[in-house]
């Protein structure tokens, strides 16, 4: 099997972790009793976690110039990890290895799309083509953690993860390593790049578009329970979301054009506002599963094209530690003011109001991104 093969392998198996992790712990917490606050107070304190552990291992990997190896024994302290956590009910409990996970499974996420990244371009072959297999992977396994809770428990969980884990692991192994760049690491560098203005705006409209989606990842499985839906139909809602990003991401060849990367998250954000404005009406569970395809328009071509832009104004020496700014913003930071705010919002309005809040959120990211693609769209097309 060859090497960008093998990696769609091994995104097939991670965003199937991923999808265990991201949409289910809600799910889970929810039914081990805790309330709205408690559930966001675990996740967010997993937030700031992340803000620390990504880019730690973003930087152990840059200085040692190996993205395979400590992507292995992330993998490993996952997977131990994820099992335990499944098997606990207890708050402290579950809020340590909530925090140990955010430790160890979130900094995979830039990690592999670094190596994705790299290795599309090494190989001559689009970042989508690699990348869809990650959207296979989370909507598979969104299914069919729905189905295997509901009919044997929600513990199954733990048993599911640690069998994902080990699989993905052995994956790994055989993975040749991103390419290394030739240029040495400076730290210099690496300051220009994170007090650049056009940095600072573009992460900027990465938070204010990121917060919405994140607080939608934490709280969609609670808000369809609350409407009366089921596990398999949470599993459903997440199936569908992840399923419509596959034809984006195979097709991202075609799309994704350098230079047009901000009008394209704009497009993005207008349809983050359609989905969560229409989301604050529903009162029937079914609805609200099947407003997830508008996932098409939203995050697959958020991200996408957040990444290109992002490698097209980071040192080349330091791409994992770009990446793993980017994620960040978008599984720490956001994820904290996400989760927090979140939990407080909903427990105190309700869901209405919370996607109704999120939704002018949206909306205020679709106006910054018109600024900023007014003062960088047409300069970066030119070089």
């Amino acid at each position: 099997m060859n090497s960008s093969n093998l990696l769609r392998s091994f995104n097939f198996l991670y965003f199937a972790l991923l999808a265990m992790f991201v949409s289910f712990l809600p799910v889970y917490l929810d039914a081990q009793g805790l309330p709205a606050t408690k559930i966001g107070l675990i996740i967010g304190t997993g937030g700031f976690i992340a803000i620390f552990s990504q880019p730690l291992w973003g930087m152990i990997s840059d200085r040692t110039k190996t993205i395979k190896k400590v992507m292995l024994l992330l993998l490993g302290c996952s997977t131990i990890v994820g099992y335990l956590l499944y098997a606990s009910s207890s708050f402290v409990v579950l809020l340590l290895f909530t925090m140990l996970m955010y430790f160890f499974l979130m900094p995979l996420d830039p990690l592999t799309e670094s190596l994705n990244f790299q290795t599309a371009e090494a190989n001559g072959v689009s970042y989508g083509s690699i990348r869809t297999f990650g959207a296979v992977g989370y909507a598979v396994m969104s299914l069919a953690v729905g189905y295997t809770t509901q009919y044997f428990g929600i513990n199954s969980l733990a048993f599911l993860f640690a069998g994902i884990g080990i699989i993905s692991i052995l994956i790994c192994l055989p993975l040749p390593d991103a390419p290394v760049t030739g240029k040495p690491i400076s730290l210099k560098s690496l300051r220009n790049f994170l007090s650049n203005k056009e940095t600072i705006w573009f992460m900027l409209l990465i938070f204010i578009v990121a917060v919405p989606q994140r607080i939608n990842d934490t709280f969609l499985g609670v808000y369809i329970r609350k409407l009366g839906g089921t596990p398999d139909m949470v599993g459903l809602a997440w199936f569908l979301a992840a399923g419509s990003e596959i034809l984006v991401f195979a097709l991202s060849f075609w799309w994704l054009r350098k230079g047009k990367e901000l009008a394209i998250i704009s497009f993005a954000a207008v349809f983050y506002f359609i989905r969560f404005f229409l989301s604050a009406w529903v009162t029937d569970p079914h609805i609200l599963v099947y407003l997830q395809l508008l996932q098409t328009f939203t995050f697959p071509i958020f991200y996408s094209a957040a990444i290109q832009y992002l490698y097209r104004i980071v040192p080349e020496e330091w791409r994992a530690t770009g990446q793993t700014v980017l994620a960040i913003l978008f599984f720490g930071v956001s994820g904290i003011v996400a989760s927090y705010l979140g939990g407080w919002f909903y427990e105190s309005f309700g869901g209405k109001q919370l996607y109704l809040w999120i939704s002018g959120m949206s909306f205020a990211g679709l106006l910054f991104s018109f600024v900023l693609n007014t003062v960088y769209g047409k300069r970066k097309l030119v070089s």
